[in-house]
């Protein structure tokens, strides 16, 4: 669907945009980079900014010292943020502005009485049913499941099954639990997805494994391998997905994001409780349309989504680790906003870790820079939102000003232009709807309102059409009449 360009012009344009500190739109932002979205062709083009860097949070704005390599953030239902604190083998609670820490979580309480400490806690995830933290202990092999307290209310270790192979380690790096109180868990050296235990803890297999993408050589070798021997089946190269990064979870289902380079199907995944990807048949991709080329490395470096987030709204914010970049998507996967950038400045990252979303705004953690930067939605961002909001709730004629808003600010935004069709369409105005279906390349849209049109123009026009028809049968009988009498003349010159 998109078209096709050069990587060189791509790289040009794209370089344009993350570097271009001189121009006006950077010097009017704050941004280390200029905001950009993309066209109807796929073209990248320049675009209001959904949302702007307003500061970077560190560990000592929270009065506990320096932040060590955090890996994960989560806001619970209460508006509380959890850090991840990585290298500092601790869990930080802050209040919503991220002015203070309202506690340390350094040790917990075992069942037995014992105290514990974690060791590398790479993931972080509070539940809104029972408040309990469940937390990634990496280095430790465990997810430990607490309370605020920090009594630890069950322990998670590697699973004795004959589904988990006994080779593999148990290294959770990223957990969730659903409303059943069901376990999800990210492991860092499994690929048939994440692990699942129930609410007592016990292991019931994995879920959501990525698919393999059915490239030309892996349909070769699968063809090869109808006619191999067992001996050789045995000693074949296999082919397995990359396994899940990350997820987040909204509602009845689970989101999943992979870092791969090279893993083109199941990029991000949206899973329903049977572990079908809702995803699966629609041709969607995520980051960059075009991939940056690196310079100093001579190669493509195609997009890693490290994170994913689902935003109270509905929208999809991925973080891609390559570009430094926050892509958000509506529900229906249209792309809304870019946001970010590798840079050193504020808004920009160096090792850009984890996503979270609170209301209207965005927070990114950088591992590196051991902070966490606050994003606030623009007034361009939040009439996008309200006009995406009301379109994919089926409300499109009251989206229809809001889009028009948008478009009023930002010509280049093409999700506006199909919004503002889809608007006319429902209203019946055919014609309106035509223009800008046209203008977004919106071709389902464009196609229902050219027989809408068709529709509305015979039935405008139908007394004189049908006098028309009326006439030219008139004129045919008349006609044929006429050359049967030529016909019967002939004749009865030829006998005379």
């Amino acid at each position: 669907m998109k078209r096709k360009y050069g990587i060189f012009t791509a790289a040009a344009v794209l370089a344009a945009l993350c570097l271009s500190v001189t121009s006006p739109a950077f010097a009017d932002t704050g941004d280390p980079y200029e905001s950009y979205n993309y066209d109807q062709w796929g073209d990248a083009v320049p675009s209001q900014s959904g949302y702007r860097a307003e500061r970077a949070v560190t560990g000592y704005d929270l009065g506990v010292g320096a932040l060590n390599d955090p890996h994960d953030i989560f806001f619970d239902s209460e508006d509380v943020l959890y850090i991840a604190d990585t290298g500092n083998n601790r869990i930080i609670a802050a209040d919503s502005s991220l002015e203070s820490a309202v506690r340390v979580y350094d040790s917990f309480i075992m069942p037995d009485g014992s105290e514990t400490t974690l060791n590398k806690p790479m993931g972080v995830f509070v539940s809104a049913e029972n408040g309990f933290i469940y937390i990634a202990d990496s280095d430790n092999s465990r997810v430990l499941v607490s309370d605020k307290e920090g009594v630890v209310q069950m322990e998670i270790t590697r699973p004795q099954s004959e589904v988990y192979d006994k080779k593999r380690t148990f290294l959770p790096q990223r957990v969730i639990a659903d409303k059943a109180g069901n376990v999800y868990v990210v492991l860092g050296n499994i690929t048939t997805g994440a692990a699942m235990f129930a609410p007592d803890g016990s292991f019931t297999g994995f879920y959501g494994a990525n698919r393999v993408e059915p490239t030309a050589k892996i349909i070769a070798n699968y063809i090869k391998n109808i006619f191999m021997s067992d001996e050789k089946k045995a000693h074949r190269t296999r082919t397995v997905p990359s396994g899940i990064t990350s997820f987040d979870i909204d509602g009845d289902f689970i989101f999943t994001c992979t870092a791969s380079g090279t893993q083109r199907t199941d990029t991000v995944k949206k899973l329903n409780a049977a572990g079908r990807n809702i995803f699966a048949d629609y041709e969607l991709s995520f980051g960059d349309y075009t991939p940056m080329y690196d310079t100093s490395k001579n190669k493509v470096m195609a997009p890693s989504i490290v994170d994913i987030d689902v935003s109270s709204d509905g929208c999809i914010n991925c973080l891609d680790f390559t570009t430094g970049r926050v892509f958000q998507y509506d529900e229906d996967c249209n792309l809304l906003f870019i946001t970010g950038a590798l840079a050193k400045q504020t808004g920009g990252f160096d090792h850009a870790a984890a996503v979270e979303s609170l209301g209207s705004d965005l927070y990114v953690l950088d591992s590196m820079k051991d902070s966490i930067t606050v994003f606030r939605e623009t007034s361009f961002g939040s009439i996008v939102h309200e006009a995406a909001a009301l379109h994919n709730a089926g409300y499109y004629e009251e989206a229809l000003e809001p889009w028009k808003e948008v478009l009023s600010r930002d010509g280049n935004y093409t999700r506006a232009y199909e919004g503002v069709a889809s608007a006319l369409l429902r209203k019946g105005d055919y014609k309106g709807a035509m223009k800008y279906a046209k203008l977004a390349e919106a071709g389902d849209i464009y196609n229902k309102a050219f027989e809408g049109r068709r529709r509305e123009f015979l039935k405008e026009h139908f007394t004189a059409i049908a006098a028309v028809a009326a006439a030219a049968a008139a004129a045919l009988i008349v006609l044929k009449k006429y050359r049967k009498k030529r016909r019967d003349a002939g004749k009865g010159e030829e006998q005379s």
